[in-house]
């Protein structure tokens, strides 16, 4: 069976959980990979009722160690690795922290590096395998008040791009996602409740989950690296 790793998961309404259960519907088992046991077993758990494979594992996308040992859990078998861990780190930068900043960069930019290292580690010796990374309008722009931000999904989509670059060659389809806006997710709603009253506002998770398995699924000869997601209202 061909193993997925997607980390950066949480609750039940949200992309990462979302897209574990996509490709295990799709037949692959799933390593269900986040920081928060409950939250990942409870996903696994609905994953092995609905008659698939998974399982769910803790670790901290800015340790070494952890996502090395995430990825020898895999095993040989795998085939998909999705990066959809983040954080949405606001503030002005005349007013910020320099661990502040840098805790964003590790998350987001450096934990990327890691599991996109790995991911590679495992899948050029068999010439084959996806990686797939989360993306935001951050990764295209900056935006005043996010800069920490900005600048490591920046860095992240830019590392992805190099990725892509590296190791085609090696039968290694490397993507990067946008999701160019709020998604209609737990975040969201229990969060900012008056955005989440305007739904049609809200990009469907689905319908970005849609995203990463074209992707997934494209041939050889007919690669992308990059597509974004939104509704009809966001201005871009």
């Amino acid at each position: 069976m061909k193993t997925a790793i997607v980390i950066g998961v949480g609750p039940d309404r949200g992309l990462g959980a979302r897209l574990c259960k996509r490709f295990a519907a799709d037949g692959l088992k799933v390593i269900v990979a986040g920081r928060t046991l409950s939250a990942l077993q409870a996903v696994a758990d609905d994953i092995i009722k609905a008659g698939g494979a998974a399982v769910p594992i803790v670790a901290d996308a800015t340790s070494e160690s952890e996502i090395v040992a995430l990825f020898d859990a895999a095993g040989e078998d795998l085939d998909l690795a999705i990066y959809n861990a983040g954080n949405n780190t606001p503030g002005k930068i005349i007013e910020m922290e320099a661990d502040y900043f840098e805790k964003a960069w590790r998350v987001v930019c450096f934990g990327g590096f890691l599991f996109g290292r790995e991911a590679v580690r495992r899948m050029v010796p068999k010439k084959a395998g996806t990686l797939l990374f989360t993306g935001a309008s951050a990764s295209l722009r900056g935006r005043p008040g996010y800069g920490a931000f900005n600048s490591s999904k920046a860095g992240l989509r830019t590392l992805a791009q190099a990725m892509a670059k590296e190791y085609a060659n090696d039968g290694i389809h490397v993507g990067h996602v946008v999701v160019d806006g709020a998604i209609a997710g737990d975040k969201i709603i229990s969060r900012f409740p008056d955005a989440a009253s305007r739904e049609d506002s809200l990009i469907d998770i689905e319908g970005i989950v849609d995203g990463f398995a074209f992707l997934y699924r494209q041939p050889e000869r007919a690669w992308s690296f990059e597509l974004d997601v939104r509704t009809s209202k966001e201005k871009w």
